[in-house]
């Protein structure tokens, strides 16, 4: 036992078996789920404003869940965590199996929001109160320093409840939730290994490893399946888990990696699913509409309605996410509240930009078009002539 200890403490060896585990998992995992979800007609049937027009299998996030649960023990078993690493990993997977169950009900029955917000508010509290994990200063942000304890523990909860229900609002056409969380965790992931935090290593390439099994079928034409309100609500609890860790760390540990505005970076990595909540409970509200009710306001839906596929779609604001922490690490050693303001004008203008540039080419293709059909008639009319 000793030897593999010994052999986990390679960081590489330790990334790679976090990823690779899950994923072939997975493909054993969800041809399994498909069956089941299919023969007991556990189908997403569409509606109006849905983005498919078949039934299609849902629960893709039991399988998520599973495949990085058993990731997440199998290495916690050979890498000699400390106790408090093992508590920290214990709560995590209590806090996980806690919204699973509220997912699942959700998926197949519904539930109605203020019992979805008081489950999420216990699998935050379980994992704030138990390993006090939480945001315990805004590193001067608008003039916040140290937070006091009761405060700390409220602004955890809000944030955790926040990016939660924010990963659930994304997950709207295939492959967006899955995309953005592979980024925003492998941004974390990427500063915990130059930490070598281990226990936040293999949390986050294991859930990376989890989403790119899951995102092998969500994206497969033949043998589809959703993650449903259980993948989202899991995959933003973990990120969120993430989010606050990272916030902890840098606000009580120097290292020659640490980010001394990590509130701003923590953003960036955040910024689609942050935005594109803030933008459809603006519209919501101003319509005076309940700012749950759902529509097809999103950035997403936006982008999809310029004529791009649903791939492109994804492709494209995944590539904006990563612009936007690149411009974060770009900015980091300005005065941190101008950083947010930077971030605050830059990013809308950066995930509004497909507008720009596919309306425009839009355009060209339907000048193109007309003049093309006029051509013709004009040939028609002089052969006839």
């Amino acid at each position: 036992m000793a030897y593999l200890y010994e052999l986990f403490t390679n960081t590489y060896l330790l990334v790679c078996v976090a990823i690779l585990a899950p994923v072939l998992l997975s493909l054993r995992m969800y041809p399994v789920i498909i069956y089941l979800v299919k023969s007991k007609n556990l189908m997403d049937e569409p509606i109006d404003r849905s983005m498919h027009t078949a039934k299609t299998p849902t629960l893709g996030g039991v399988g998520m869940f599973i495949t990085f649960s058993l990731t997440l023990i199998g290495l916690g078993m050979v890498m000699g965590l400390s106790q408090i690493e093992l508590i920290k990993l214990l709560s995590i997977i209590a806090a996980s199996i806690t919204l699973m169950f509220l997912g699942i009900k959700d998926d197949l029955v519904g539930l109605a929001p203020k019992k979805k917000f008081m489950i999420q508010i216990l699998a935050a509290l379980m994992v704030i109160v138990l390993t006090d994990v939480r945001i315990a200063s805004c590193y001067g942000l608008l003039g916040l320093e140290e937070l006091p304890y009761i405060v700390s523990v409220a602004f955890s909860v809000f944030v955790f409840l926040a990016v939660i229900n924010a990963f659930n609002l994304i997950d709207g056409i295939d492959g967006l939730a899955g995309t953005i969380g592979v980024i925003v965790t492998a941004a974390f992931g990427g500063f915990y290994i130059l930490n070598e935090r281990y226990l936040m290593v293999i949390i986050s390439f294991a859930l990376i490893g989890a989403l790119l099994g899951f995102l092998r079928f969500n994206l497969s034409s033949r043998r589809k399946i959703f993650m449903g309100d259980s993948g989202s609500m899991f995959i933003g609890f973990i990120l969120a888990y993430q989010a606050i860790s990272f916030l902890e760390f840098n606000a009580t540990t120097v290292t020659p990696y640490t980010v001394h505005v990590a509130p701003i970076m923590a953003m960036a990595i955040l910024s689609y699913p942050i935005l594109d909540t803030l933008r459809v409970f603006t519209i919501r509200i101003a319509q005076k509409r309940s700012p749950f009710s759902a529509d097809r306001n999103h950035i997403h839906h936006r982008i999809l309605a310029l004529g791009l596929t649903h791939k492109k779609a994804t492709l494209t604001l995944g590539i904006i996410n990563i612009l936007v922490i690149a411009l974060a690490f770009i900015i980091k050693d300005l005065y941190i509240n101008l950083q947010l303001y930077l971030l605050v004008l830059a990013v809308p203008l950066l995930y509004f930009s497909p507008w720009l540039i596919f309306r425009r080419g839009s355009k060209k293709s339907k000048m193109q078009r007309k003049r093309t059909l006029a051509m013709l008639r004009a040939r028609i009319n002089s052969f006839l002539g």
